[in-house]
């Protein structure tokens, strides 16, 4: 198969057929030709495929026993991906579970793997010694609001031992009654004591908590349809429950929506910790806590960025990094990318996972691959 091309295209349809031509063949888009080497890192790091047959690939999650755990959106699998012989490079991909209702979400405690569809969690028990036999799920809580409009999930557990689970907003931007929507909420690992921690987030696809202080940070992707550049993704900061961070009143650091901006004053948001770029759909992000890459990557936070979809020219397609320093986040700055080449992207970056040799795997949905990128000096 011949490498990825890029071509401009007078109208959408020719341009779906022209994709659909090119990417069609070996599995996961033609995998041992994706352009690699377009993907530009910084001085030391390199990036290579650890799989190329992930169709769909979303958030990961890690197993005891080293196992990757990816969930999808539209394609309704969960896949564990096995790296047998140590190389850093998947040698199988199990599709352990199909037919569900966009399962993004995936997260691993106690030897189970925890799935989010839109309105329910479920639980494979004892799921890394039966990858090839996986055990009908469990559902711990089926209570979530059904619309799918920003209704596909990240979960992961915190240090407080429980399931950390957003609601997005069910639109652009709106008023819902239901206070569930717009929230991140939280419950015991068996599904009791559920209850919303934050409020007034649209819609966030990752999270992690501060190495040293054990605060949430979490992304937040802006609305649509305020123009090119306003308004931007956020990265917020989480130190208690009960906290308000503007959604749908205020946008970024202080900028009243068209439509709600008057319904509330701006006094008890909590402004973001810092404004990334806008429409770059922020998605997955996690504090580097491994010891591969250098110092003063420890603690530094990493974001995947899928990408903008109705901007008039595109922006995200990478990789990149917040510094945090005393708590406070600082240097916003892009780490790779190469993804999007001449306006057109043959990748979309999902998630980013830290593996125990220190080396960082990111997801990509639209090639169907995932990622490890390593430091060596």
């Amino acid at each position: 198969m011949s490498p990825i091309r890029f071509y401009k295209v007078k109208s959408l349809p020719a341009f779906i057929l022209l994709l659909t031509f090119t990417l069609s063949g070996s599995p996961a888009c033609g995998s041992r030709d994706l352009p690699l080497s377009d993907i530009r890192l910084p001085p030391g790091f390199s990036l290579a495929l650890y799989a190329g047959n992930v169709p769909g690939a979303r958030s990961m999650a890690l197993g005891k026993d080293g196992t990757l755990f990816v969930g999808t959106r539209s394609e309704g699998k969960v896949y564990a991906l096995v790296d047998r012989n140590r190389d850093n490079r998947a040698d199988e991909v199990i599709t352990i579970a199909g037919g569900l209702n966009m399962p993004n979400g995936v997260a691993f405690r106690d030897g189970s793997l925890f799935v989010a569809e839109v309105n329910r969690i479920l639980r494979f028990d004892k799921i890394e010694s039966r990858l090839n036999n996986p055990p009908k799920p469990v559902v711990v809580n089926d209570t979530f609001p059904r619309k799918s409009h920003h209704g596909w999930k990240f979960i992961r557990f915190g240090p407080d031992g429980r399931l950390y689970v957003p609601v997005g907003a069910p639109c652009n931007v709106c008023e819902e009654r239901d206070p569930r929507f717009a929230s991140i909420m939280r419950m015991n690992p068996d599904g009791t004591g559920l209850e919303i921690f934050a409020e007034g987030v649209r819609n966030t696809v990752g999270f992690d908590w501060h190495p040293g202080t054990r605060e949430l940070w979490f992304t937040d992707n802006g609305r649509d349809w305020m123009g090119d550049d306003t308004p931007p993704d956020e990265l917020n900061r989480a130190p208690r429950p009960g906290l308000h961070f503007g959604f749908p009143y205020r946008h970024g650091k202080n900028i009243p929506d068209p439509a709600y901006g008057k319904k509330r004053k701006p006094e008890g948001f909590v402004a973001p910790e810092m404004e990334l770029g806008p429409h770059v759909a922020s998605l997955g992000m996690r504090f580097y806590t491994g010891s591969m890459f250098p110092p003063e990557y420890r603690s530094r936070i990493f974001i995947a960025e899928h990408g903008s979809w109705n901007r008039s020219e595109s922006i995200g397609y990478r990789i990149t990094t917040v510094r945090v320093v005393e708590n406070k986040a600082m240097d916003y700055e892009v780490f790779a990318e190469g993804w999007l080449q001449e306006g057109w992207a043959w990748g979309r970056p999902v998630d980013v996972q830290v593996m125990p040799d220190g080396a960082l795997l990111v997801s990509d949905d639209k090639a169907g691959a995932i990622y490890r990128i390593s430091y060596k000096k």
